[in-house]
């Protein structure tokens, strides 16, 4: 006798090793389902963005919200301010920001444009720093914003760092950011346009990621020269021309690289003692 379809719960994904935690993965997914334009969800909106049974979708949720990351509602369900503090662990764990921070203020004071930036999370871009200037923009960009790479300054400039085999690697995961760029290059001109990266030791960007947005970007180092992200200037099309961009911006963006990258050089020398009471 037939009888309503039962939704089995996920099983565990292929490849995982024996020390994989399904649920946390699962935790994790849920998470990340909440996007710009969904920011409420019903559990059978989160259960079908993330593949999960409504019984197994319905259990983290309640375990998020129990944990302060997820509240729900007439409408559905959340994600709290709560969640900032995952993103925010990573960035003080690196101790970029506090290193970075009066470099940016200052940079931003001598261009008057938004200064940010950014590490390479697969074929995407993630902002970990930024100082903005009001001014309206094509693209909202704060804390923990995905970009595609390629078409961004600061996407460009730890591209070209990256071994052959790494980049096509790197390149060939999907994006998840949401957001389709103007400018699909072919892999002859995507490689030309690194190379060219790579001999200058800076990267630009004219409208390539969306209408409006040009940008200068260049890598920052850690003590050994090993790039590890790129700080850049925006700044908006119809008020800013690529010769002032290039001519007055960048010189002191790669000034402001360069102290950056000494600054965070020094600071992962210090030796960092820990003294428990007798």
């Amino acid at each position: 006798m037939g009888g309503p379809a039962v939704r089995l719960s996920a099983m565990p994904r292929a490849g995982a090793g024996p020390d994989f935690i399904e649920a946390l993965a699962r935790g994790l997914e849920v998470i990340t389902a909440f996007r710009p334009g969904r920011a409420t969800m019903t559990l059978a909106e989160v259960a079908a963005a993330t593949g999960l049974a409504r019984p197994t979708a319905r259990r983290i949720l309640l375990t998020l919200e129990d944990l302060g990351y997820v509240r729900s509602g007439a409408t559905g369900f959340a994600l709290t301010p709560r969640v900032l503090d995952l993103g925010v662990a990573y960035v003080r764990s690196m101790g970029l920001w506090e290193v970075a921070r009066p470099h940016l203020e200052r940079l931003v004071e001598r261009t008057n444009e938004s200064c940010s930036i950014a590490q390479l999370d697969g074929s995407d871009i993630v902002y970990v720093a930024r100082v903005a200037v009001p001014k309206i923009v094509a693209l909202a960009v704060q804390i923990g914003t995905r970009f595609p790479a390629l078409p961004t300054s600061l996407g460009k400039v730890q591209l070209a760092a990256l071994p052959p085999a790494e980049l096509d690697r790197v390149l060939a995961e999907p994006t998840r950011s949401g957001l389709v760029p103007r400018w699909q290059p072919d892999l002859a001109e995507r490689d030309a346009e690194l190379r060219e990266v790579r001999a200058r030791g800076w990267a630009v960007t004219d409208q390539q990621l969306a209408l409006g947005i040009r940008s200068v970007a260049a890598p920052l180092r850690d003590g050994s020269g090993r790039v590890i992200a790129a700080v850049n200037v925006n700044a908006h099309a119809a008020e800013t021309t690529i010769e002032h961009l290039v001519e007055h911006h960048l010189p002191l963006l790669l000034q402001t690289a360069g102290e950056i990258s000494a600054d965070f050089a020094r600071m992962a020398t210090v030796p960092h003692v820990t003294v428990t009471a007798s």
